[in-house]
């Protein structure tokens, strides 16, 4: 069975209209904000006591200190000053899963920060030994094929390919920048279209070129339009 994760626990509205709890009737795992890019205490815990109903994989989404900009630019921090910050993310998740009887299962970059870390080693590097720093055992998820699974691996985290149903590619591989109007799949026959290439081991980019993906992940954005409707549709197409 394909792992299917969501971003969460970034925005009041999709918790208070009932979006995230809905999501967690379709993916396996979340990815909690952490303070970084958005997500405060209060938020950290309902994320984590829903996901625990849902019996949901519960990992932290650490992203650069940027909640001005939602952790969506990139910024050339300090690698010290960086590594402290997504540690003290990841820990402040790890004490609130603890407090409500749930233990992470993995890690996930968010944003620019995740981006970044698919071509610059060090970033990927700071990144991994954050995670290593609060629990060596936590999985560390990056995008299918890029190198940044490969220094994870070399730090002796367990690496997890992602791919995304939600996200158009460039033809080296990578996300389509969110700029374009292309780069969202909103479509849900087309995200689970997609889907289903990624568990077959392709991702057509947006020129229409084929890519070998090797993928154990498949995200879906809860702050994508039609989130919910989806990620019903991407279960339902390959579980």
């Amino acid at each position: 069975m394909m792992d299917i994760n969501s971003d969460m626990g970034e925005i009041n509205r999709l918790l208070d209209d009932g979006t995230y709890e809905k999501l967690m009737n379709y993916v396996t795992s979340i990815n909690v904000a952490c303070g970084g890019h958005a997500g405060d205490e209060t938020m950290m815990a309902a994320m984590v006591a829903l996901a625990k109903d849902k019996g949901v994989n519960v990992g932290a989404h650490p992203s650069y200190p940027d909640k001005e900009n939602f952790g969506r630019i990139d910024m050339d921090m300090d690698q010290n000053e960086l590594l402290d910050s997504v540690r003290d993310q990841i820990q402040l998740l790890v004490d609130i899963g603890a407090e409500n009887g749930v233990e992470l299962t993995h890690v996930k970059p968010h944003g620019a920060l995740y981006n970044r870390a698919v071509n610059d080693e060090g970033v990927a590097q700071t990144i991994g030994k954050a995670i290593m720093q609060v629990n060596p055992s936590l999985k560390v998820m990056g995008l299918a094929g890029s190198n940044m699974l490969t220094v994870f691996k070399t730090l002796g985290l367990e690496p997890v390919g992602e791919a995304f149903a939600d996200r158009s590619y460039e033809s080296d591989g990578t996300l389509r920048n969110r700029k374009y109007d292309d780069a969202l799949i909103t479509d849900p026959d087309k995200a689970a279209f997609q889907a289903k290439n990624m568990v077959e081991g392709t991702v057509i980019s947006f020129e229409g070129k084929a890519i070998e993906m090797n993928a154990q992940t498949i995200c879906i954005h809860s702050d994508t339009p039609n989130a919910v409707a989806i990620a019903e549709a991407v279960r339902e197409e390959i579980n």
